[in-house]
Order: structure tokens, then C-alpha cells, then sequence
């Protein structure tokens, strides 16, 4: 065999373990049903319950964080993150958790945040608009 020809074979292999590799980071989102019953690492979608408790005492210990999280089937669970409250947390629209299910909590590793849109307003305004243009239109 020519060295290139073992040389595209090394490089085959590597991109297909890079493939596996990049594969198993991609995942669909779960709700907290299928995260107990899986026992597997997932992400969980969902807003944060305004009514149940915040847990943060940054003099206590900063590093842990604790909220209720709805998921997108409607099941409210208790989440756990070993990291400091972020900004705008309460402000936010949406919340992506990525984590397992412990014995009786979500307990999570990564969390990321949709913030609310400071042209939410704008895009409003502009959808009533084309709405109003629309039916103006049609009569």
C-alpha cells in the first residue's frame, strides 16, 4: 500500500471518531419525566416558576443555586446548579438545562438563558402594522 493511501485511511478514522464524538454532545430536548426515567445526561427546556422559591445566598456558599423550572409538558421540578445565580435570571424568557435527574431533583451542569428581546417592542409594533396593511388591503 502507498503511504497516501495509508495516510487517508488515518484520516478517514479520525473524522469518523471526531463524527461519533461531535454526535454525542448533539441531543433533543427531554422533559423531567424522561430525564427521572432515563437517568441519562439531558437538556431541559422550560420558564422559570415565579411562584416557588429562589435559592441563592451568595455569604452561604456561591457556588450553589437552586430554582423551579416548568418544563415544556407543563411539570414543575426543582433544579440544582453548583454555580452563581446569573444576571437577569428572574428576566429571562426561557431557560435550557442540561444535566440528570438526582434522587429528587433536576441536578444540572450547564444552563443557558434566553433574555428577553430589547427590540421586542419594535417587533410588535411592526407586526401590527403589516397586519393592519394586510386587512386594508384585502377589503
Amino acid at each position: 500500500m502507498k503511504k497516501i493511501h495509508i495516510a487517508a485511511l488515518i484520516m478517514l478514522a479520525i473524522a469518523i471518531g471526531l463524527l461519533i464524538m461531535s454526535s454525542q454532545q448533539l441531543s433533543s430536548f427531554s422533559t423531567f419525566q424522561q430525564a427521572q426515567d432515563s437517568g441519562a445526561r439531558v437538556k431541559v427546556s422550560g420558564q422559570l416558576s415565579k411562584t416557588d422559591p429562589i435559592i441563592y445566598d451568595p455569604e452561604k456558599d456561591p457556588n450553589y443555586f437552586s430554582f423551579y423550572l416548568t418544563d415544556e409538558s407543563g411539570e414543575t421540578r426543582r433544579v440544582a446548579i453548583k454555580q452563581g445565580k446569573q444576571r437577569d435570571f428572574e428576566r429571562s424568557e426561557s431557560i435550557v438545562v442540561t444535566g440528570k435527574w438526582n434522587s429528587d431533583y433536576f441536578e444540572a451542569t450547564e444552563m443557558l438563558l434566553k433574555c428577553p428581546s430589547k427590540y421586542k417592542n419594535e417587533e410588535l409594533a411592526l407586526r401590527n402594522q403589516v397586519k393592519v396593511s394586510a386587512v386594508s388591503s384585502q377589503q
